[in-house]
């Protein structure tokens, strides 16, 4: 394979970006086939190949690499053992009486102890531990992503075609057999005893799924998941790109002024890539500018709707990973939101203010309950992916080191 220049600034698709020049890139992302032309067939949208074919070349010598590869194969190998997950475990009906509806608690609801059958309250950042139980989808969702993607890495890894059957089947279980599959909506999604049998910001679930898409990508060379079965796949996805652009829960969501909405903004556009609608993708790109930036990122960088929170550095860089994930899916249309400016708005001036904190959480001057120094170096991994080598300190460390490589 040649060598990858995968940080290079990307040539813009319209006028509306005029700076960026054009770069050249041996792996290049390419709309809805992704990487694939450059990475054997295998159509991965955030996984880079020059990253992934440089760690696998030299994991022997790669001592931080080597110590996540053995844990991840311990975690493929108890994937393999169990049964993968599907909304029919769920002891829980939805109220739509179908139990291929997908169905959640909202996180941050309890039971009121001033009326304890009456409808339930609010306590921002307390989890009601009740949303991962068997009542409802989310725990089985979360295990079903966690382990597709760890099944899929492991078959990239270990050439096992064990690994890559079994992320098929986790795939299958979820999205494709008809006896256990879920419903292309989230009518149900974080409701609320009591208020609501299902919100917009249930839309936020479905971003587990991004890392579906690329699991799928990752085994397509071993024929785990058959070409009739990737088209299906492809076709829930644009089922469920529907759903979010069409339902009130969907269309609510995308109106969100702070992390749900850029969470929103990138599922469809991630989703509508795989499900091979790059057009409604480059709709949400390009209207990135205007109707995020300059509304969600202030002139100092900080993102104003997420500081009176009880976790205001925790949902700063969380609703910065949800715009980082839409600029990587801009990358392959050939939009460069990464270098996009508004109004003195930009990713790179919102990603200083939170990276200038990095060892200083005595000196953020909003309230934040549990600082999240491991999440800080996640993201600033990803940003010196887009403005380094080098643009920031940070340390890479557990499956991280096994997804970037250090330049």
């Amino acid at each position: 394979m040649r060598t990858a220049l995968a940080f290079l600034p990307l040539a813009l698709a319209a006028a509306a970006f005029p700076s960026a020049t054009a770069a050249a890139s041996a792996a290049t992302c390419e709309a809805s086939e992704g990487y694939a032309g450059s990475f054997g067939g295998r159509r991965t949208f955030a996984l880079r190949p020059s990253d992934l074919e440089a760690i696998k070349a030299g994991l022997a010598d790669n001592p931080a690499a080597r110590t996540a590869y053995r844990n991840l194969i311990a975690r493929a190998d108890k994937a393999l053992a169990g049964k993968p997950a599907s909304v029919m475990d769920k002891r829980g009906i939805p109220v739509s009486g179908d139990r291929h509806d997908y169905a959640s608690l909202a996180r941050y609801w309890w039971p009121n102890p001033a009326n304890p059958g009456g409808a339930y309250i609010r306590r921002d950042g307390d989890t009601n531990p009740e949303i991962e139980s068997d009542r409802f989808d989310r725990g089985a969702l979360s295990r079903m992503t966690r382990e597709a993607d760890t099944l899929a890495l492991a078959y990239y890894y270990s050439d096992d075609p064990r690994y890559a059957d079994g992320a098929a089947r986790v795939i299958r279980r979820w999205f494709l057999d008809p006896a256990t599959a879920m419903n292309p909506n989230m009518n149900h999604a974080q409701e609320v005893p009591g208020v609501s049998e299902g919100r917009p910001e249930g839309v936020l679930d479905g971003a587990s799924f991004i890392a579906v898409i690329d699991a799928a990508g990752l085994i397509a060379p071993s024929g785990a998941l058959s070409p009739a079965e990737t088209t299906a796949l492809e076709a829930w996805f644009a089922r469920y790109v529907d759903w979010l652009l069409e339902s009130p829960n969907g269309k609510e969501e995308a109106r969100a002024s702070n992390n749900h909405g850029l969470w929103y903004d990138a599922q469809v556009a991630r989703f509508a890539l795989f499900a091979r609608k790059p057009d409604v993708a480059r709709k949400i790109a390009l209207a990135f500018p205007r109707d995020r930036l300059t509304r969600q990122v202030d002139v100092s960088g900080a993102l104003p709707a997420e500081l009176g929170r009880t976790r205001s550095f925790h949902y700063s860089l969380y609703a910065l990973a949800a715009a980082y994930t839409l600029a990587d899916s801009a990358a392959c249309l050939g939009i460069d939101l990464y270098r996009a400016e508004e109004k003195g708005r930009s990713l790179r001036k919102a990603t200083d203010h939170v990276a200038a904190y990095r060892g200083r959480a005595a000196d953020w001057p909003y309230r934040e309950m549990n600082w999240p120094a491991d999440t800080l170096d996640a993201l600033l991994v990803r940003a010196d992916a887009a403005w380094g080598p080098g643009a920031y300190p940070r340390t890479i460390s557990g499956d991280l080191s096994l997804r970037h490589r250090v330049p």
